[in-house]
Order: C-alpha cells, then sequence, then structure tokens
C-alpha cells in the first residue's frame, strides 16, 4: 500500500455522505452564542463537503490538551456519542497535530479530520479549471506532508533508529520525496499560469474595473449577477461555491462600462497553504481599480467576517486599495435597528439586497463615480510615427489637445485617473 493513496477525502459528489460529531475546545471567556455559531459554520462545512452532522461536543478549556486537543473523559464521551448515533467521521474546529489525529484514530475507532483538512477537501471538489485544480494540490500537499508520519504509523518499524528501522521508514521517505518533487512541479507549474494570468491582466488595464471581495457566502455571485444583470455566475447557498475568478462587463446608469471580477470568499481560520496556493488568483482584486468588499448584514456575526475579510486583505497588501464597503442581504433582517447600527458604525457603506435587487442602482452609481468621475490628465510629446499608438489607448482615454510643435507632436490626455497612470 503506498500511504499517498490512503489519504482519506470524505465521500465525490453524488457519493453515499458520511455521518459526522463536531468537535471544539471553547475558551471559557468566549459566549455560548459566538461558540454555537463557529460550530454551525463547521457544520455548513461538513454539509459542503458531503457529511450529515448528527451531534455536537464541546469543552471549555484555555488551551487545547497536546495529546488529544480535548480531555480524555471527553474523548470517551465522543466515541460514545459517535457510535450510540452512528457516526463514523469526528470533525475538528481547529488544526490538529499529527500526534493528536493518531491518538483521536486510535482511541475511538473513528476517522478524524480537522478544520483545514475539511476546508481542504472542499476545495478539492469546487474546482473545475486546471488553475483551481493545480492550486488545491498544491495546498493539499503541503498540509499533508507533515502528517505523512501518522499516516505509516501502523507499519512496524515506524520508531525508526537502531534495531527499529522497517518498511514502515522507508516508505514514509519514498513518499516525502515523491510529494516533494510533486510540490516543487506544481509551483513551477503554478508561476507559468500566474505568468499568464498576468498577461490576460495585462490587456484589460484600460477598462475600469472592480473586483468583489468578502466572506464566503455572502452573496457576492449573486451580487455580479444582479450588476451585470446576468444569471450565468454559479450561485448555491453553500459555502465556497465560488473558487475560480468570474469576469462580468457591467454598464452604469449613464452607459458607461467597467468589468466586475468575483473572487474566492473567505472564512475564519482559512489555512494558509490556501491563501499561498490561491495568491494568483487573489491578485485579480490587487489590480482592481476599486475593491467591492461585501458583507452579509442579516448574519449576527457580520462584524467579525468583515475583520476575517480585512485582515486577508491586509496579507495580500491591499489595505490600502479604495475600497467600498457594501452590505447586502437588507431584505432578511428583521429589525430596522440593524440597519441603523451598521450605517452609524460604518458611514459611506451602501446597503442593498442583490437577490430582491434593491438599491442595485445606488451601488452603480457608486462604482461610475469611483471609477469615472475622479479625472486626470497628462501631457505628452510624441513623434509621428509614435501617433498610431492613440489606436491601442482603449476607450476610456480622450483625446483632449493636440498641437504641432518643430517635428513633435504635444498631446494632452484625459481619463479614470488609473487608466491615465498606465
Amino acid at each position: 500500500m503506498n500511504s499517498l493513496e490512503s489519504i482519506q477525502y470524505l465521500p465525490s459528489e453524488g457519493g453515499e455522505r458520511e455521518t459526522a460529531i463536531l468537535a471544539a475546545v471553547i475558551n471559557p471567556t468566549t459566549p455560548v452564542w459566538v461558540a454555537e455559531d463557529h460550530l454551525d459554520e463547521l457544520e455548513a462545512l461538513a454539509d459542503t463537503a458531503g457529511a450529515d452532522v448528527v451531534g455536537r461536543i464541546t469543552q471549555a478549556r484555555k488551551s487545547p490538551s497536546a495529546a488529544n486537543y480535548i480531555g480524555k473523559g471527553k474523548v470517551t464521551e465522543l466515541a460514545d456519542m459517535a457510535k450510540s448515533n452512528g457516526a463514523n467521521l469526528l470533525i475538528f474546529d481547529a488544526d490538529l497535530t499529527p500526534v493528536q489525529i493518531r491518538n483521536l484514530e486510535e482511541k475511538t475507532k473513528l476517522k478524524v479530520i480537522d478544520r483545514s483538512g475539511l476546508i481542504l477537501d472542499i476545495f478539492a471538489r469546487r474546482a473545475r479549471t486546471a488553475e483551481a485544480k493545480v492550486q488545491v494540490e498544491l495546498a493539499q500537499l503541503q498540509y499533508y506532508l507533515p502528517r505523512l508520519t501518522k499516516m505509516w504509523s501502523h507499519l512496524l518499524g515506524q520508531q525508526g533508529g537502531i534495531g527499529f528501522r522497517g518498511p514502515g521508514e522507508t516508505q514514509l521517505e519514498v513518499d516525502r520525496r515523491i510529494v516533494q518533487t510533486r510540490i516543487t512541479h506544481l509551483r513551477k507549474k503554478l508561476k507559468k499560469i500566474t505568468q499568464q494570468r498576468e498577461t490576460r491582466r495585462s490587456s484589460r488595464r484600460n477598462t475600469p474595473t472592480a473586483a468583489l471581495v468578502g466572506y464566503t457566502n455572502v452573496g457576492k455571485s449573486t451580487l455580479l449577477n444582479a450588476l451585470s444583470g446576468t444569471e450565468d455566475a454559479f450561485v448555491e447557498n453553500r459555502l465556497f461555491a465560488t473558487l475560480d475568478p468570474k469576469w462580468r462587463q457591467v454598464v452604469t446608469e449613464a452607459g458607461k462600462q467597467l468589468l466586475l471580477i468575483d473572487t474566492v470568499g473567505f472564512i475564519r481560520k482559512l489555512p494558509h497553504h490556501l491563501v499561498a496556493s490561491f495568491r494568483s488568483t487573489l491578485e485579480e482584486a490587487q489590480a482592481a481599480d476599486v475593491i467591492v468588499h461585501v458583507a452579509d448584514l442579516s448574519h449576527p456575526l457580520y462584524e467579525d467576517q468583515i475583520k476575517q475579510t480585512e485582515e486577508v486583505l491586509k496579507d495580500l497588501d491591499l489595505e490600502k486599495k479604495q475600497t467600498l464597503l457594501v452590505f447586502n442581504k437588507i431584505d432578511r433582517l428583521d429589525s430596522p435597528a440593524t440597519l441603523e447600527k451598521a450605517r452609524q458604525d460604518h458611514p459611506g457603506a451602501l446597503f442593498v439586497s442583490a437577490i430582491k435587487g434593491l438599491r442595485i442602482w445606488e451601488l452603480k452609481e457608486e462604482l461610475e463615480t469611483r471609477l469615472f468621475v475622479t479625472k486626470s490628465s497628462v501631457d505628452l510629446e510624441v513623434t509621428p510615427e509614435q501617433l498610431q499608438l492613440l489606436s491601442q489607448l482603449g476607450s476610456q482615454i480622450t483625446l483632449q489637445n493636440k498641437e504641432w510643435h518643430e517635428g513633435v507632436i504635444k498631446l494632452t490626455l484625459s481619463g479614470p485617473k488609473p487608466d491615465v497612470d498606465n
């Protein structure tokens, strides 16, 4: 048996669903309702990955157990709960060490998966394009590499050293070498894909661009459809419905054309390997003129979700980018007080319902103001031979003045500041 083949994922889409118990360590200072919301999110992740949750277990402690993540008594309680509910999978709302996974599996006789493994599984099943598949595989291998030891712990000779060396250690070394070689190959492949993406990006530089970013499942794809007047962007009430960036043309009320991109959603405790692997995709937002940060106002922890998104944007060096905060799903609010508080806390934000089409016109107007009204101009001197380059300036740049002077042509160009700067 090759240990690389023993990496266990949840069932493929359309396959038999698994039955899971959720487990988490809760800091004693964390409010109960916040802890429950975090487990609700974990359950939504499990559902997206193909598992039905039949129970939850939490333990209040200041720090997790180094050996089992939860205490010994809770491990026994967890195993009993799984047995009584027919569960075959344990999902933990944290990243577990290889030792913790091995100990939990030995004591419960059940498959154990942590939060990062669960998210990686979802990304693997959601990847459709060649680029997304490369990005996900790279993140998976980087995640599983330090966990290969756990996967071979059942073989004799795993301890290593004199008198203990055996086939397990030999196979482990082989697997590590295979994984490292594959990681190197994927990094080279991803570098090439990134260069190709940059080439495609450069061809769009003359068109004003806005990028939709935000926490997963806040309605970015629905908003993309509402703004572009199409229904072809995939929409599903599940986490991470969108992995690959989608471009759509948007026409403002004044007839101005801009490009809008829908990016992968963020989430609490997003595995850092995923952020690194999807950097080339997320850099689409870096090249945009305006970041549209979409938040779900109907979510009880929308402020936390905003902060999580802002942290990822900071990691991508996007925190200083021109950003427009847009609260979505205002049609789902139970109290007008929520709307009023958000208005006070976030002056300048816009409030819409993408699915109902509420105040979409206001968002279009704001995008038009930010992308087109802010004008800039530049004076240039070109030769007659260079005059033909004017045809490559794009529709957003206009020629304000042209004068001949001693063999050169003096031009004044104007347009949106990002285009003029480029």
